[in-house]
């Protein structure tokens, strides 16, 4: 009789396990869902508006709850265009924006924001001649909002241009953190 009744408890104790690994690979994944849904996502760099800091196909893990934006950031963008865009701050609110055509530089508040120190060329950052297309300036960033341009400046739809302008921060996806491909690249994004 102890033999039967032990054969009925050794199935029901396999099942019982099996239904609490179950039950925390369940869990696991609900939260590596939140996680990666509300806090963190992994983007594709598309186009070329980025280079030579990302390329076409690259990709990077952004961090959605970024407490400031800061110049030099670089963000992910959903804006009125069909796909997200990556851009770098350069200006945030309260800051003016101007382009001195001597040095071909973006200033902000009167000062130049050489490219070398994102990793570019300098001397490169000029409003191009697109009539009815660029926004005037010196522009001053309004509140809750960022001026945000590509580092390839010849090849950038970026604030420069009214179809975009400045960014509230709401439309910002988040902020590039971590670069994962190619490997070449893959750490900590500067």
């Amino acid at each position: 009789m102890e033999i039967q009744e032990e054969e009925r408890r050794a199935p029901s104790a396999i099942v019982t396990q099996v239904l609490e690994w179950t039950e925390e690979i369940v869990v696991a994944a609900v939260v590596i869902i939140a996680v990666f849904t509300f806090c963190f996502r992994v983007i594709t760099v598309d186009g070329g508006s980025m280079e030579p800091t990302y390329h076409n196909g690259d990709r990077v893990l952004t961090a959605s709850l970024v407490p400031q934006l800061r110049q030099g950031d670089v963000v992910i963008v959903v804006h009125a265009l069909e796909e997200p865009i990556i851009k770098r701050v350069i200006a945030t609110q309260g800051q003016t924006v101007d382009f001195d055509p001597e040095l071909q530089e973006v200033t902000v508040d009167g000062i130049p924001v050489e490219g070398s120190q994102f990793g570019i060329e300098n001397g490169i950052t000029v409003v191009p001649e697109y009539p009815g297309q660029m926004l005037d300036f010196p522009q001053t960033v309004p509140e809750g909002c960022v001026f945000v341009l590509g580092d390839n400046r010849v090849n950038s739809k970026d604030s420069r241009f009214r179809e975009i302008g400045m960014i509230d921060n709401r439309n910002i996806l988040g902020k590039v953190i971590f670069n994962l491909f190619p490997f070449s690249i893959f750490g900590p994004a500067g």
